[in-house]
């Protein structure tokens, strides 16, 4: 009996020692595989590399498309975590690619990453109106703008575009929120609310948020339009939501500013004004800025709606204000524009234009950029309020400028929307429309999206195509990528426990 327990004993040793082998054979001959911390991300996105199934203890090289960026050594199981790499500030938008290659030969692996420069909201996440990601147009070559595409809705639209993740998002006088391809203006979906959608659209985490003259705000699912969930106030609603920290916030014609649960649609606060409430907020640095019809600029807790400073312009604030450098810039429909304390709200400075000033700045480089309703868009200094230069249209500029590598845009009463030098002021380009441009244009991915009251949606990109061509990096070829000798081995980037990436 003895015997047979020996031999059975055996017999699960050789098994054991069997499946070992064949566990770090596995190990050995595993195809080299990575990950990255995301998928997507403007350039200079911070991008984590792991990679496993690698030779041990060798070195691996990370590239950026041809550009080896980092130098890491696997563990004793040919595993590493969390390099760090950047997206280059040159890489164009489109699908580049990541590349980890063990140092003495070509044995490694790839993933793709997609670079996009989205305008989210109506601020964007900055508050500036300013896409600082913008690498495609500028002021060498938006004079070669020409129309991509142009779709139709039934009546104005006054709503600025937001663009996120390959989709247009607009709202229309029709009462509808639209979706359409950014690339081709393709229909893909449409909402219909009860009221005329003057609100700018925030896109976050697959929601599109937007206010409708029904007085309700709806959140819309971004893939189909689907409702998941509406909040109504007392009044119709111009204002265009703000997404920060999971929270919405908006105002209202009731005179009211709301914060709601992002995911829920649930009230967290309200905070009463003594009038309509058409500006739409700005949200830095835990503070929620925003006009209202009794000729305030309000400061309020984000998280609480406590008030914690007002100034009085004198006259009802339409525009939306901006916030850079410790600052608010609003305008006012007494005809100012006006630099406060971010902090506190004490005057900085203001400068008076021709007729009142319903534009929301736009803030680059030290330069407020604002339209006035006396026909021109002016750039003031941000830290003094001192005229640089001033652009005259042929009608009144209630859109509101965006910024992006150098180069303003905004429409105009004339009918045009126009591609100024941001330095000088000079015309680089302009298009006619149908009619006016009260829409605020954005830029994204090398294209320029706006809304006209002849009722279209308008994309204007580089006429030939060649900034598109050059966009996305072919795959690389792991044989034609060569090591950067200089670089010195990165140590991984330590990750809260439990944290995902």
């Amino acid at each position: 009996m003895s015997n047979l327990q020996g031999r059975s004993q055996s017999i699960k040793f050789l098994a054991f020692v069997s499946i070992v082998l064949l566990v770090i054979c596995g190990i050995a001959n595993a195809a080299p595989s990575i990950t990255l911390s995301k998928k997507t991300g403007p350039p200079t996105s911070r991008i984590l590399v792991s990679g496993r199934g690698f030779e041990p203890n060798v070195g691996v090289n990370i590239y950026f498309d041809e550009k080896d960026e980092a130098l890491v050594v696997t563990n004793g199981q040919g595993e590493f975590d969390n390099a760090k790499i950047q997206a280059p500030r040159s890489a164009r938008p489109g699908q580049h690619w990541v590349t980890a290659l063990e140092r003495n030969n070509d044995k490694g692996a790839q993933k793709p990453f997609l670079v996009q420069t989205d305008w989210r909201q109506f601020h964007r996440l900055n508050m500036q109106r300013l896409n600082p990601f913008e690498n495609v147009l500028n002021v060498n070559n938006a004079d070669g703008l020409g129309l991509k595409w142009s779709y139709a809705t039934v009546f104005p639209v006054t709503s600025a575009p937001a663009v996120v993740n390959g989709v247009v998002y607009v709202g229309s006088l029709d009462n509808k929120v639209y979706a359409l391809n950014a690339s081709t203006g393709a229909f893909l979906w449409r909402y219909t609310t009860k009221g005329s959608v003057e609100s700018s659209p925030a896109v976050a985490n697959g929601v599109v948020y937007i206010g409708s003259d029904d007085g309700n705000l709806y959140a819309l699912n971004a893939k189909t339009g689907t409702l998941l969930w509406s909040y109504a106030t007392g009044h119709a609603m111009g204002s265009s939501p703000a997404v920060a920290n999971g929270v919405v916030y908006v105002g209202s014609y009731d005179n009211k500013v709301y914060a709601l649960n992002a995911g829920t649609g649930a009230k967290l606060w309200s905070y009463t004004t003594g009038g309509g409430v058409s500006s739409s907020p700005a949200v830095a640095n835990g503070v929620v800025y925003i006009g209202s019809g009794d000729g305030n600029l309000y400061a309020l807790n984000a998280k609480t709606g406590i008030l914690l400073w007002s100034y009085a312009t004198g006259n009802y604030v339409t525009s939306s204000p901006a916030v850079a450098n410790g600052m608010v810039y609003v305008g006012s429909d007494n005809y100012n524009v006006y630099a406060l304390n971010a902090s506190t709200g004490t005057l900085l400075w203001s400068y008076t234009t021709g007729n009142p000033v319903w534009s929301s700045p736009a803030v680059a480089s030290g330069v407020v950029y604002v339209g006035s309703l006396d026909d021109k868009g002016y750039a003031l200094n941000a830290s003094t309020g001192a005229l640089l230069w001033s652009y005259a249209t042929g009608n009144f500029v209630d859109s509101s400028p965006a910024v992006a590598n150098g180069v303003v845009y905004v429409g105009s009463g004339d009918y045009n929307v126009y591609a100024l030098n941001a330095s000088t002021g000079a015309l680089l380009w302009s298009y006619t429309t149908g009619t006016y441009v009260e829409s605020s244009p954005t830029v994204a991915n090398g294209v320029v999206y706006v809304g006209s009251d002849d009722g279209n949606v308008y994309a204007f990109g580089p006429r030939y195509g060649r900034e598109q061509a050059q966009a996305a990096s072919k795959r690389p070829d792991r044989k034609t990528l060569r090591p950067d000798f200089s670089l010195k081995t990165s140590k991984p980037v330590a990750t809260p426990s439990g944290a995902k990436l």
